[in-house]
């Protein structure tokens, strides 16, 4: 489970809203009715992620996730309809927030592909996207909420729709620069299954601190991930994933020998 959460963690741009999405989105004008509009429609939903990953989305009802978001039940009828379009706005702000975070670093990484660049910064180019991974999956304040949310789509409970949403841009283009980038340092084919096993294999290093963290810092007798903890992290797989890329490219070699 812990790889698939990743390549969730492209049909079109996010810039690009479809016209569903945008008319769900702006059903009621954020002007007037209640109060401080776009505010206290974001409150809403922040509590709604973190209801729906304690409670599942049967077990969170619309008045317990109103009453987390400090608003009236009126209120979120007035913004969402239903349940069922509160979950629907949570999958799509969790998946817009995880585009506007990799975007950036994978726009980088393309241009470095773009430019023929060389093993070594393939292999640097890399391991900032593995940084921004860490980032997102341990140092982002929503990051547990997010994590728990997740895990209930994954398990089947509740509507499916978050998956479907990242198809729009995260996953396709993570899986896209990851595998061009991989392909380049090790010799293997873009469309290698082998290729994308070893994108999985990789990750995997983060996955663990994100899917079982309460297992895993006792593991480690750490009460929890700062900075300095965060750091050594990116450092250490970075150094893992240095050695594994290695292994696979002398692997090729000797295979073409």
């Amino acid at each position: 489970m812990c790889q698939v959460v990743y390549f969730c963690l492209m049909k079109k741009s996010s810039e690009k809203e479809t016209a569903a999405t945008k008319a769900q989105r702006l059903r009621h004008s954020t002007e007037g009715g209640y109060a401080r509009g776009e505010e206290t429609r974001q409150r809403i939903i922040e509590a709604a992620i973190r209801m729906f990953g304690e409670c599942g989305y049967d077990g969170a009802s619309t008045r317990d996730i109103a009453k987390a978001a400090g608003v009236n039940a009126p209120a979120l009828q007035y913004y969402f309809d239903n349940k069922e379009g509160v979950y629907r706005a949570c999958a799509e702000h969790i998946a817009d927030s995880s585009w506007q975070h990799f975007r950036p670093v994978l726009e980088a990484a393309q241009k470095v592909l773009d430019a023929k660049a060389d093993r070594e910064t393939l292999i640097e180019t890399y391991g900032t996207i593995q940084d921004a991974v860490a980032d997102h999956l341990l140092a982002s304040y929503d990051a547990q909420n997010r994590r728990l949310f997740i895990a209930h789509e994954q398990a089947g409970h509740g509507p499916s729709v978050l998956f479907d949403i990242m198809d729009r841009n995260v996953k396709v283009r993570m899986k896209q620069v990851l595998s061009e980038l991989l392909s380049r340092i090790t010799g293997l084919a873009v469309d290698d299954p082998m290729t994308i096993v070893h994108i999985m294999m990789l990750h995997g290093q983060l996955m663990v601190f994100h899917a079982a963290p309460k297992s895993t810092m006792t593991t480690i007798g750490w009460d929890g991930i700062n900075a300095e903890r965060l750091a050594f992290l990116k450092k250490t797989v970075r150094a893992n994933a240095r050695v594994l890329m290695d292994s696979w490219a002398e692997e090729q070699k000797s295979k073409r020998r």
